[in-house]
């Protein structure tokens, strides 16, 4: 049971209800901790209407829903009882059978809820928040606090929301992931970045968007601890090196990838160079001098042409 919103109702639909034995069910897996209520089992058995048949679990014959009518059953001499199978998994009966409590029957209290919630968390790990929060009914909210308390090791890298699609468990992760493909494959199509990131095409438009714009990928709400730049610096010439040092350094997309980073270890560098500039003059031997002139001079021009380059691409960059 993939989709945490799939029904039990095809299952139950599938084939006619059978008449089985009373004796070969078993107790259920069941949400409840307290014992079958008597009172509500002689309500059914003395009502007169034609009950339900029991939703069974048929790899174990565990009742998944229907432990009181099959009381009420005894209870009015039956020794047979009709049943419909369900043939998933155990954790999938499980589920089921809190479903089928939460929407019908003697309700189930907030301790049983929670109960379900974290087991079910624990069976299905890739189902959203909302997903089991519907099937438990607890809030969205709560389930999410249960997932946090749980803190499992490796989290699965997607969630299957209600709509049956799955999307990353952390959102931040996705934008990041999609912001360092971008970087490397600016004319690749939101579609196939979208699909690599495992986000949705509108995200990726929204991380070109924001990355265009000299903003984090990341939106302020969906950052992880840690992970809080600050506003990025405004372009402009005349500005002292640190100062376009420091603005570089706060742009997401540079400190995404790695052509990015060794960009700005090389400029760190060079501010730390320039203010330690008459330590590294004297600490050259004499001899060495005009060697280390004629690299210092090599590298003048090596960083010249890229500024040039950058500028061409500046410019391109404002015409279009």
């Amino acid at each position: 049971m993939d989709d945490p919103n799939a029904g039990h109702r095809a299952d139950r639909t599938a084939e006619a209800a059978a008449e089985v034995s009373v004796g070969v069910l078993l107790a259920a897996d069941s949400p409840r901790t307290g014992p079958v209520d008597e009172s509500h089992a002689q309500a059914l058995a003395h009502s007169g209407r034609t009950l339900p048949p029991l939703l069974v679990h048929r790899p174990t014959m565990r009742i998944i829903d229907g432990t009181h009518r099959l009381r009420a059953a005894v209870l009015r001499g039956r020794d047979t009882v009709a049943v419909t199978y369900f043939d998933g998994s155990a954790e999938d009966a499980f589920v089921l059978s809190v479903e089928a409590n939460i929407s019908h029957g003697l309700p189930l209290t907030q301790a049983e809820r929670t109960a379900a919630a974290l087991r079910i968390l624990r069976s299905h790990p890739d189902w959203s928040d909302r997903g089991i929060a519907q099937r438990t009914g607890l809030a969205a909210k709560t389930v999410a606090a249960l997932r946090r308390r749980e803190a499992p090791e490796q989290e699965p890298p997607g969630r299957v929301g209600r709509d049956g699609r799955v999307r990353p468990a952390d959102p931040a992760r996705g934008r990041e992931a999609a912001a360092r493909l971008l970087a490397g494959r600016p004319t690749a199509s939101l579609r196939q970045i979208a699909r690599e990131a495992g986000i949705a095409p509108s995200t990726v438009r929204d991380v070109r968007r924001r990355i265009g714009e000299g903003e984090d990928p990341v939106p302020a709400g969906q950052r992880r601890s840690g992970n809080t730049p600050g506003p990025v610096t405004a372009r402009g010439r005349g500005q002292p090196l640190p100062a376009l040092v420091t603005g570089l350094c706060k742009d997401p997309l540079l400190r995404l990838s790695e052509a990015g980073r060794l960009l700005l270890r090389m400029l760190d560098l060079q501010v730390s160079a320039l203010r330690q500039r008459e330590r590294i003059v004297a600490a050259v031997p004499p001899y060495r001098a005009e060697t280390a002139a004629a690299a210092a001079a090599q590298c003048a021009r090596d960083w010249q042409e890229l500024s040039e380059e950058l500028g061409r691409r500046a410019s391109a960059q404002a015409q279009a």
